[in-house]
């Protein structure tokens, strides 16, 4: 038994990496020596009524929780801007006005290393005007021409940008480019009523129903697709006329889809990109030399999943799904040792 189960082990762990050597390695050295990091910035519009005061407030502190105590993002990398610092003072990082705003991501810009991700989503009110797509925030509002000359700050990193307002469909085509994925509630400024998508898209990484491949983590795409989901589910359970399509693009050619896939032509990218720092834990396992063993086992396997994702539509589906299903299992695995560790902390 003890020799079937070796064989099994070394069959698995062979399958592994000659998947992860086919697709183009392990990382450099350097790489694992600066593991990369996940910076999160929400920022929440003006709210004009308080009930949407309280409604972006929530929103945006359940995604701040999420990041830094289920996915282990450091809250040092996590930027909260709010038209009311006051609401939250120990939340909230600073005001989301244009200086606010422009000063933060050129915080990022200074701090971040090759590799980093940024993910931005905006929480609040959309309109257009001039058939000009703008965010509004206390002060004068932000266009998405003025937005995407923010990004360019970030040229160097991979950004996520969720505009989660109303009438932000046009955002698509301003702000698309290479590395980044660009979310929009709506799939032109002509849905201007109330978005239903950033709570949802919210909750798809402050609960657990978005993680479809159960790997622990969450991909904007899963989030999209959770979100996109549920938004619609809504307006059915309440019989009416759904006046909101969200749109993803993260190929570059600025035009969104609704039904985006890791099989492209967009959600490749966003299929890779998840709301969790290099270990996915919270900053206390973290620093356990118990965990350390595991946490390298976990990046590595994720790694190599994330790799064989990226050569998916190049392989016939029987060939990924028996090349993916091991690194599953093993990353499965892995993270329930984690997972059971951390029960033990006090």
């Amino acid at each position: 038994m003890r020799t079937i189960r070796a064989a099994v082990k070394w069959w698995r762990f062979g399958a592994a990496c000659a998947a992860f050597l086919v697709l183009g390695g392990a990382p450099s050295d350097g790489a694992s020596q600066a593991p990369s990091r996940t910076y999160l910035v929400i920022i929440t519009g003006s709210s004009g009524e308080p009930r949407f005061a309280t409604s972006f407030h929530a929103q945006a502190t359940a995604l701040r929780s999420a990041a830094i105590d289920k996915f282990g993002i450091r809250d040092s990398l996590v930027t909260y801007l709010t038209e009311d610092p006051s609401k939250g003072p120990a939340a909230v990082t600073g005001r989301s006005t244009r200086e606010g705003i422009a000063l933060a991501i050129d915080g990022i810009a200074r701090r971040a290393q090759q590799g980093d991700r940024v993910l931005l989503l905006l929480l609040g009110h959309g309109s257009a005007q001039n058939e000009e797509s703008r965010f509004s925030i206390p002060g004068p509002d932000l266009t998405a021409p003025e937005f995407a000359n923010l990004l360019n700050r970030l040229s160097s990193l991979t950004v996520a940008f969720i505009n989660a307002s109303s009438a932000s469909g046009d955002f698509i085509k301003q702000l698309a480019g290479p590395n980044r994925v660009v979310v929009t509630a709506t799939k032109s400024s002509n849905e201007k009523n109330e978005s239903l998508f950033g709570q949802h898209f919210v909750a798809a990484y402050a609960s657990d129903g978005a993680d479809t491949d159960k790997d622990g983590r969450v991909s904007v795409l899963e989030a999209f697709v959770y979100a996109r989901r549920e938004v619609q589910r809504e307006y059915e359970k309440t019989n009416r006329l759904q006046t909101e399509h969200a749109m993803l693009d993260d190929d570059g050619d600025g035009v969104g889809h609704g039904d985006p896939s890791d099989q492209g032509p967009d959600g490749r990218r966003a299929g890779a990109f998840f709301l969790a720092n290099a270990t996915g834990v919270s900053a206390t396992l973290a620093a356990d030399p118990k965990a350390a063993e595991l946490l390298a086992t976990r990046q590595r396997i994720q790694a190599q999943i994330d790799s064989l994702r990226a050569q998916k539509a190049m392989m016939k589906e029987d060939d990924f799904q028996r090349a993916l299903e091991p690194l599953l299992v093993d990353l499965a695995m892995a993270t329930q040792a984690l997972k059971a560790l951390e029960k033990k902390k006090p």
